[in-house]
């Protein structure tokens, strides 16, 4: 299954992957209205400082235990992919103490929110990697991950 995977030598920092993502999750056709002088709620976020940067992201675990420690079972597989039922979520955010890579957070509606491959927005692709000006995040297929 194709993921998003980053390299980390080749991250700027430029957080470009951050803006893209909350864009393509807003639900809006122009990025200036939808993100000037609003608060962003990126699916993916870059960390680190000085020379080392890289982006977090879902890694969309064969096993996940996001998955496993869901109560209300709102986080769930879909096309190979860990997605989130919004309807679903209480808002108890076990899952963002479960995740090993710390890529579940907190939305702003109380419930939890993570990278979902944009299977649910219209750019068909993830668009963290398609916004990335130096190549840092692919959209590949690779060997199994955890």
């Amino acid at each position: 299954m194709k993921r998003v995977y980053v390299n980390e030598q080749w991250c700027l920092g430029c957080h470009l992957c951050e803006y893209n993502c909350a864009f393509a999750n807003s639900g809006k056709r122009d990025m200036v209205e939808a993100l000037k002088g609003k608060p962003m709620y990126p699916r993916i976020r870059v960390e680190g400082a000085d020379a080392i940067t890289y982006a977090v992201s879902c890694r969309h675990c064969t096993d996940p235990l996001c998955v496993k420690g869901c109560i209300s079972g709102a986080l769930h597989i879909e096309n190979g992919a860990v997605c989130i039922d919004h309807e679903k979520c209480v808002g108890c955010l076990t899952c963002v103490l479960v995740c090993p890579y710390g890529a579940v957070q907190p939305g702003p509606d109380g419930a939890a929110m993570k990278c979902e491959l944009c299977l649910k927005n219209s750019c068909g692709a993830p668009a963290c990697a398609a916004g990335c000006p130096n190549g840092a995040i692919v959209y590949e297929e690779r060997g199994e991950t955890a």
